[in-house]
Parts: C-alpha cells; sequence; structure tokens
C-alpha cells in the first residue's frame, strides 16, 4: 500500500504579527515547512501534497520542487476542510498521514513508528500526555481504544481532566477518509469542519482507532506566535546539539550555540559560546572554535584555531591555520595549511599558499599569494578601479612591508621585498627590492590649524 502525505500549511498565523506566512517563518534558519518536508522525505512517501492558502505564491516560490503537489485552501474553514482540498487527487489505495507545517520537530522515526503499529484498514492517530492539557483537543478512550477527540471548547468538566491531547497527526485508509470527510458537518462553536470528527465516524463504521504516543510533547509543538518559536528554536538546538556531543564534540555550553544548516565535525573539536553556524559547515579533528564566531558554508582543516570574533563565510582552510581574532573571511577565501590570518583583515577570492602570514590590519582581494609570505600590517590589495575588478600575484617567500598599497593588475616576484609605506603600480622582479615613496618634505611656515576664537 503506498504512501500519501499531507501537510497542512494553509494557516494565516496572526498572531506571528509579521507579513510572512506562518509556514515561512525561520527555524534554525529555515522555513517551519522545510523541516516538515524533510520528515516527509525520509518515509519516502509516493505522493507529497501541501495545502496551502495564505501567502498562496510566497509559499510555493520556496519550495519548487517539481514532485510537489499543491492544493489550495481559499478559505481557513478547518482542518477537516483544509484535508478536504487535497483529497481528489489522493490515490484511494494509498494510505494517508496528516501533517501540519507548523509542527517543525515531529521526527520520521515516530511517524514510522506510528505507521508501522497501525494495520493498513484502521486509523491511528498520534497522542501525547500533558501536565496542563488547556486549550487541546482530549483523546477520549474506551478498552485502550480511541472512541472520539472532544475539542476544548466542546468539552464538559469531566472530559476537561483528561490529560492526553490530540497532536493532529493521524494515519488512515485514503478511501475511508474521503467518505468520512465528505460527511463532516460544521456543527461546533467554531463553525469549522474539524478533522477530528473523522475519528467518531470511523468508530461508527467499526474501524479501530489507535492511540499511539509521542516520547514527549517537544517533539509536537505547534507554533502560533513569537514566544513558541523562539522555544521550538531552543528545542531544535538542543537536539543538535546532544546528537553532536554524542559523536564527540565538546561544547563549553551546548545552550550558546546556534547550528542554521549542516555541522560535520571530525574528532577532538571544541566549540565556545556564542558560534553561529549557518548553510553547509566542516570542521575537522582537532579545529577550535573560540568565542563569538560565525561560520556559513565554510570548511576547516583538522587542527585549525578559530580565535574569537571572526565572520567566515564561503572559505575553506587547510590544517594547522590560525584565524582572528577579529578576522573577515569572505567568499573564495581558500587557505593552504599553516597559514596564519590575524586581527582586523580581510580576505575575499584569494588563495594563500602554505606557511603564509597575513598578520593585521590588512584586505587582500583577487589575490594569490604563493608560500610563505609575509603580508605586513596595513597592506591593500588594490584590486578595484571602480569599474573592473583586477588580480595581484605575490610570488613563494616575498616580502611586503607595512602600509603598502598593491594596484592591480600587478604581480610581485619570489624572494621579492616591497618596502614600508610604498605604492606598487609596476610588477617587481624575483629578489627586486621596490621603493615607491614620495620624498619627505618639510613646508616653511606651516602652523597647525586651530578651532576659531582660540586664536
Amino acid at each position: 500500500m503506498g504512501l500519501s502525505t499531507i501537510i497542512l500549511a494553509a494557516g494565516q498565523g496572526t498572531r506571528m504579527r509579521s507579513n510572512l506566512p506562518k509556514v515561512l517563518q525561520p527555524l534554525a534558519g529555515r522555513p517551519l515547512l522545510a523541516h516538515v518536508l524533510d520528515c516527509s522525505a525520509a518515509l519516502a512517501a509516493d505522493d507529497v501534497c501541501i495545502v496551502y492558502g495564505h501567502g498562496a505564491e510566497a509559499v510555493r516560490n520556496e519550495f519548487p520542487d517539481d514532485s510537489l503537489r499543491w492544493a489550495l485552501q481559499a478559505e481557513q474553514l478547518g482542518t477537516g476542510h483544509a484535508v478536504q482540498q487535497a483529497m481528489p487527487e489522493t490515490p484511494d489505495n494509498n494510505r494517508v498521514l496528516i501533517l501540519f507545517g507548523d509542527v517543525p520537530l515531529l521526527t520520521s522515526a515516530t511517524c514510522q513508528r506510528l505507521l508501522e503499529e497501525t494495520p493498513d484498514d484502521d486509523m491511528a492517530v498520534l497522542t501525547v500526555d500533558m501536565d496542563n492539557p488547556t486549550g487541546y483537543g482530549r483523546i477520549i478512550r474506551e478498552r485502550g481504544d480511541v472512541r472520539r477527540i472532544v475539542e476544548e471548547k466542546d468539552a464538559g468538566p469531566e472530559e476537561k481532566t483528561v490529560c492526553e491531547i490530540n497532536t493532529g497527526v493521524l494515519v488512515c485508509p485514503a478511501a475511508k477518509l474521503k467518505r468520512w470527510l465528505d460527511n463532516l458537518g460544521n456543527d461546533n462553536v467554531q463553525g469549522e469542519y474539524y478533522l477530528t470528527d473523522a475519528v467518531a465516524m470511523a468508530v461508527n463504521d467499526g474501524v479501530t482507532v489507535h492511540g499511539i504516543k509521542a516520547d514527549s510533547y517537544v517533539e509536537v509543538m505547534g507554533i502560533n506566535d513569537k514566544k513558541q518559536l523562539a522555544e521550538v528554536e531552543r528545542a531544535l538546538q538542543a537536539r543538535l546539539v546532544d546528537a553532536l556531543m554524542k559523536e564527540g564534540v565538546g561544547f563549553a555550553d551546548p545552550a550558546r550555540v546556534d547550528i542554521r544548516g549542516t555541522l560535520k565535525c571530525g574528532k577532538d573539536v571544541f566549540i565556545d559560546v556564542n558560534a553561529v553556524f549557518e548553510g553547509n559547515v566542516e570542521l575537522g579533528d582537532g579545529v577550535k572554535i573560540e568565542s563569538n564566531n560565525l561560520l556559513r558554508d565554510t570548511t576547516l582543516g583538522a587542527r585549525t584555531v578559530l580565535h574569537s570574533n571572526c565572520h567566515l563565510e564561503g572559505a575553506t582552510t587547510g590544517n594547522n591555520c590560525e584565524i582572528g581574532p577579529f578576522a573577515r573571511l569572505r567568499p573564495g577565501a581558500e587557505l593552504a595549511n599553516n597559514v596564519k590570518v590575524g586581527n582586523f583583515v580581510e580576505i575575499k577570492k584569494s588563495t594563500v599558499a602554505d606557511g603564509s602570514k597575513v598578520n593585521h590590519l590588512t584586505y587582500i582581494g583577487d589575490t594569490e599569494i604563493g608560500t610563505k609570505v609575509n603580508v605586513g600590517a596595513g597592506t591593500i590589495t588594490c584590486n578595484y578601479d571602480g569599474a573592473n575588478k583586477y588580480k595581484t600575484k605575490i610570488g613563494d617567500g616575498a616580502f611586503i612591508g607595512s602600509g603598502v598599497e598593491l594596484v592591480a593588475p600587478v604581480e610581485i616576484g619570489a624572494g621579492a621585498t616591497v618596502g614600508a609605506g610604498s605604492t606598487i603600480t609596476k610588477d617587481v622582479e624575483d629578489n627586486q627590492l621596490a621603493l615607491e615613496r614620495s620624498r619627505q618634505k618639510v613646508v616653511p611656515g606651516w602652523k597647525k590649524p586651530v578651532k576659531k576664537g582660540e586664536g
């Protein structure tokens, strides 16, 4: 029997107080709906349908995958009405798994257990126990099986004492679900078509309804406002960091790290507080990340040390590098082995070969730096003329003095030395000394300017 997953993602999320549709709100750097789609993908469903509504165009544009099926819910008239929009093209011989675009922490393992523990012809709802179930639909059981689900606003005093609640996640045969949805009514306080009413219909038809409990409430937390979004963010970060610690990664404080993408770590990696990882980041064996760093789409080689307060994006390093503090590596920055990049250094679209040093207050852009080069403090590669970018090449073993401007296109030969304070506009041959400074002058009669009224 095939599987259709139907993801309800049409809600406006008015309590978010945002122009962004609720299912596009960011969680760990990705839209809420992306996390639910990950869960669905892991189940290998042959049919995936997203029921969308508010912010329809933005939602569809965010997920251009042609394998997805879309069903528009123009009016939000309840969960039952939402599922109805998806059913016409749902194969009758499939089972249907209902998921929610604002419940992003649900794991594929829990969904798989729900599917495996439910016979193909039966229905199952995912439930969870709560200390304070106020506001949630209560699970009413008889002899262990679910008999009905009562919404908070329709529940009586005795029903409100029940602590097992409905998460909304449901699995059942598609053909039967179509028939039950066709018979839904909206005779309730909200005037909406409840998907939960299908449970009572299943019971009336003699279908067994199983109640399968999630391991914890955290996994089924829904998001309606920014406070809940923040709570789920922390819960997800705790899950991600816990997985890394099980793999041997060390953290100074597991609560003060944010992973907004994929973080792969080798052995003996240590990460200090307030580190943020975005996109795809890979840390080799023995890498040390000090405090207050952001790494985006970056790979650091083994035993590299990233000192505090650095910003790395689209950068790669070899082994045994030392970066920072207060360094910035921009896209295309490629460091080989044993390279040192110091404080207030910015490198963009440049390669730095083995053993070279760029230690202080320097900008390197569109540049090739050879092996064992020393670049002095305050050096600038002038790579942009206002319209076009040009390249600078610095040969092996060259020494660039402090306060140098290298005006591209220009090439500094191997073993060459450029004196401090020089502006170099022409190529320098191998092993040459190049100096380009104006002659120092003393201006007769010059006086230091003073503020008006002080003279």
